[in-house]
C-alpha cells in the first residue's frame, strides 16, 4: 500500500456518497467479526463497496489480502464494477471477487497441486446429471420421470449436501411414491464409480479439505486475512462452515444480510447462521441499517409490522425515508380467476414500472394466456416451464390422448394406475397384448377378461362411458370427466400433488372450442414461455424470487390465500415454523419489492393469514373443532395421516377390520395389493388405495 492512510474525513469525503449514520458505523467499524443486518433498499451494496474501500485506503489493507464472496457470479462481476467506478480500476483488478463455489475451486486446485491427487471431475453440463438422475428414477420407481420430477430431486439432492444431512434425516423425505433416499444413495455411488462430483459435492470436498489439512487451511487463512460476505441469509450450512474456517484465525469477517429476507429454504439457506452469529464468532457484533430508500411509508409501516410476527429474527425497526404517500389496496375478488381480468384491463396503458409477483411460476400462465391473447407486450423474469412437464398437467392430457386413441399401449401404461380401474399392471399389459393381436381397443380387450371380478368390470364399463363423452364435449368438460367420473382426483389426493394446477388447465380450457385447440392452446403457451424475448414494456412478470433485490413502482400480488400462499398453515414443531415463516419472509420480500404502490387481492372465500397480519385484521382462519392436528390445503381440510403413514401400517400379520368383511389378519403385501384372510379362510386380495380412500379399514389392537 503505497502512501499515508486517509482519515475518515477524507475518505468519506472521497467517496462523495451521502450515508446515514448507521452506513457510516457500518462502513468504519472495528475489524473483529461484524454481521450488518440490512432491512430491504437500506444500500447494504453501497455499503459494502465503501468497506472494501475504507478497509485498503484507511486501514492499510492490501488488496490482495481481501475476499468478497457473493451469492452469484453475476453478482460477484456487479460488485467488481461498483467498486471500479468508485475506487479505479488499480484497486479493482487486484480484489478478489468471487462466489463460495468460486473459493472452493482454488481450494481444490491448491490441494491437487500439494498433493499430486486428481480430484473427480467437476460436472458442468446440466445433461449429464439429468441422465443420470432419470436412469436412476426410472430403476426405482419403475417410471419415468418428467421434468418437474427431476428438477425436485435435484434440489433435494443439493439441500441434503448442503444441510450436511445425516441418513436418518435424509429417509424422512422419502414417499410412498418416491423412494428419495435410496435414489440419493445410488447417486452418490454413480458419481463415485465415474468420478464425478456436482457443485455441492464441490462444497463439501472442500471443506473436507480444510478440516484434515492444516496447512492447506493456513495457506489460505493467510492469504485472506479479511473477508467480506454480501447475501450472508441467502448462504447454506456448508457455506457458512467454509467461510467460518477461512475466518478463524484473523477473526475479520463482515458479514452483510438479513434473516428477514432469507427466501432459499429450497436451496438450503441457513438464516439460522445470522441469528447465531454473536455465538458463533469470537467478540462479534451486530449492526442495523434499518432505514429504508426505496418504498413509500405506509408500505414500510406495514411490512415492519408483518414481519415482526416471525419469532425467529433479530429485533429491528424498519423505517421509510420517504414522506408519508403511496397506498396498500386489496382489492376485493370472488374467485382467483378475476385477478387476472383485473390486472389486464388495468396495465393496458402503463406508464410506470410494474411488477406482477407471484410465489409460484405457474400462477402468471393464466395471465401470459390471457396477455397473449390480446397483444399486449409484457416481459417475463426468469420464468420457468416445469408446469407443462408436471405429473398433473402429463396425466390430463395423456389421458385425453387415450381417450382419442384407445388402441394406443404406450399412453394407456402411462395413465391406467391413475384412474379407477384397480388392475395390476400384468393385468394391463395383457389387455395392451390382447387389443394388439386383435385389432380391438385395450377397453375391449379389458372386457374380454372373464377372470376380473365384477367391481373391475364395472369399473371399465364405467371408463368406455365417459370416454365417448369426453372426445366429444368441451374441453373443461373434460377435465371435469377426468376427475370426477375416471377417479383422477383420488389420485391426486393420495399423493402429494398439487391440485392449484388443474384450476389453471381449466382456466385455459374455458375459451377453447374443443380439445384439438385446448391440447395446441398448452404447446403455444409452453413455447411461448421458453422463447419470450425481452421488450421495451413497463409490465414485468416475475416470481418472488426472481424480484429479489428489484424494485417497482407498482406490485401487484397474485394468489394469496390460505392453502396456496402460504400453501401450509399448521406449526406443530420447530420445522414447521421454520417453513411458515420462510413463507411469511417470501411474502415481505414480495411486499417490500413496491415503491409507490402495493395491490393486493382478497377472493371471497378463501381466508388470507398474511394479508390479515399485513392490514393488522383479526385473525380469520378457521380452527378444526376436533383436538387432532390439521392443516388447510386447497380450502379443503385434510387430516394428518398421510397415505404413506396408512400403507406402513398394513404389514404382514398385522389383524385389521374392514367395514364390510369384518375382522381378518394380512397374510401378504405386493405393491398397492394386500392379501387378507377373513373369517372362515376366506381369502380376499384388496388394494390399499381404495381401502385409504373409501375408508373401509381399520388395524386392530392385539
Amino acid at each position: 500500500m503505497k502512501g499515508k492512510a486517509m482519515t475518515n474525513e477524507q475518505f468519506f469525503e472521497k467517496l462523495n456518497i451521502p450515508l446515514n449514520e448507521q452506513q457510516r458505523k457500518a462502513v468504519i467499524a472495528d475489524n473483529g467479526s461484524v454481521l450488518v443486518l440490512a432491512v430491504p433498499g437500506s444500500g447494504k451494496t453501497t455499503v459494502l463497496v465503501a468497506r472494501l474501500g475504507y478497509l485498503i485506503l484507511c486501514r492499510g489493507i492490501l488488496p490482495e489480502d481481501i475476499l468478497t464472496m457473493t451469492y452469484t457470479a453475476s453478482a460477484a462481476g456487479d460488485m467488481r464494477e461498483r467498486f471500479r467506478n468508485l475506487f479505479g480500476s488499480e484497486l479493482a483488478d487486484r480484489m478478489e471477487f468471487r462466489t463460495i463455489n468460486g473459493v472452493c475451486v482454488k481450494i481444490i486446485m491448491y490441494f491437487e497441486k500439494l498433493t499430486g491427487r486428481k480430484a473427480f471431475d467437476l460436472i458442468t453440463d446440466e445433461r449429464t446429471s439429468t441422465a443420470l438422475l432419470s436412469k436412476i428414477y426410472k430403476e426405482c420407481t419403475r417410471e419415468y420421470p418428467d421434468e418437474s420430477s427431476i428438477k425436485e430431486l435435484k434440489k433435494l439432492i443439493a439441500y441434503c449436501k448442503n444441510m450436511l444431512l445425516p441418513e436418518k434425516e435424509i429417509k424422512e423425505f422419502d414417499r410412498y411414491d418416491l423412494p428419495f433416499s435410496t435414489i440419493y444413495n445410488k447417486y452418490k455411488e454413480a458419481l463415485q464409480e465415474q468420478k464425478l462430483m456436482d457443485y455441492d459435492d464441490q462444497l463439501v470436498y472442500a471443506y473436507t479439505i480444510l478440516t484434515q489439512y492444516k496447512n492447506i487451511l493456513d495457506h489460505f487463512q493467510n492469504k485472506y486475512k479479511c473477508i467480506c460476505v454480501d447475501e450472508a441469509q441467502d448462504t447454506s450450512k456448508i457455506q457458512h462452515m467454509i467461510t467460518q474456517k477461512l475466518s478463524e484465525k484473523h477473526q475479520n469477517l463482515f458479514m452483510v444480510g438479513d434473516e428477514d429476507q432469507s427466501i432459499y429454504g429450497f436451496r438450503a439457506a441457513y438464516p439460522e447462521a445470522l441469528l447465531d452469529f454473536e455465538n458463533e464468532y469470537k467478540n462479534a457484533s451486530v449492526l442495523l441499517m434499518e432505514e429504508n430508500y426505496r418504498s413509500c411509508r405506509s408500505i414500510v409501516d406495514s411490512a415492519d409490522k408483518f414481519i415482526k410476527n416471525n419469532k425467529l429474527r433479530h429485533d429491528k425497526n424498519m423505517v421509510s425515508t420517504r414522506p408519508l404517500g403511496g397506498m396498500i389496496c386489496e382489492i376485493d375478488i370472488k374467485s382467483p380467476r378475476e385477478q387476472y381480468k383485473y390486472i389486464f384491463n388495468s396495465v393496458k396503458n402503463l406508464t410506470e414500472q410494474t411488477a406482477v409477483l407471484y410465489r409460484n411460476n405457474e400462477s402468471a400462465i393464466p395471465l401470459i394466456d390471457l396477455l397473449e391473447k390480446n397483444g399486449v407486450q409484457y416481459n417475463l423474469n426468469n420464468t420457468e416451464t416445469i408446469f407443462f412437464s408436471n405429473k398433473i398437467v402429463r396425466d390430463i392430457t395423456n389421458i385425453i390422448n387415450f381417450c382419442s386413441d384407445t388402441e394406443n399401449a404406450d399412453l394407456f401404461m402411462l395413465v391406467y394406475s391413475k384412474i379407477d380401474l384397480y388392475i395390476s399392471k400384468e393385468i394391463a399389459e395383457y389387455a395392451c397384448f390382447f387389443a394388439k393381436i386383435n385389432h380391438c381397443s385395450i377397453i375391449e380387450a379389458l372386457l374380454c377378461n372373464d377372470k376380473l371380478p365384477k367391481f373391475c368390470i364395472q369399473k371399465i364399463k364405467n371408463l368406455k362411458s365417459s370416454i365417448r363423452h369426453l372426445i366429444t364435449g368441451k374441453p373443461k368438460d373434460a377435465i371435469k370427466t377426468i376427475c370426477e367420473d375416471m377417479g383422477y382426483s383420488d389420485y391426486i389426493n393420495l399423493s402429494p400433488m398439487k391440485s392449484k394446477k388443474l384450476e389453471i388447465l381449466n382456466m385455459i380450457a374455458e375459451n377453447q372450442p374443443d380439445i384439438p385447440h385446448f391440447l395446441e392452446r398448452i404447446n403455444m403457451l409452453e413455447q411461448t414461455i421458453k422463447t419470450k424475448k425481452h421488450c421495451l414494456s413497463p409490465l414485468t412478470l416475475s416470481t418472488i424470487h426472481s424480484a429479489k433485490g428489484l424494485e417497482y413502482d407498482n406490485v401487484y400480488l397474485l394468489d394469496v390465500y390460505d392453502g396456496v400462499f402460504p400453501e401450509k398453515l399448521s406449526v406443530n414443531n420447530i420445522k414447521d415454523l421454520k417453513e411458515f415463516e420462510e413463507e411469511r419472509r417470501i411474502f415481505y420480500v414480495g411486499i417490500t419489492r413496491a415503491k409507490n404502490a402495493l395491490n393486493i387481492f382478497s377472493v371471497k372465500n378463501n381466508p388470507s393469514v398474511f394479508i390479515d397480519e399485513l392490514l393488522q385484521r383479526n385473525d380469520r382462519r378457521k380452527k378444526s373443532k376436533s383436538g387432532s392436528s390439521t392443516f388447510i390445503k386447497n380450502n379443503r381440510i385434510i387430516p394428518t395421516q398421510t397415505f404413506s403413514a396408512f400403507s406402513e401400517m398394513l404389514a404382514v400379520d398385522q389383524r385389521i377390520k374392514h367395514k364390510t368383511f369384518g375382522e381378518g389378519i394380512i397374510k401378504e403385501k405386493s405393491g398397492d395389493i394386500i392379501t387378507v384372510e377373513f373369517a372362515k379362510s376366506d381369502v380376499k386380495k384388496l388394494s390399499v388405495k381404495f381401502l385409504y380412500k373409501n375408508g373401509l379399514l381399520t388395524t386392530v389392537k392385539e
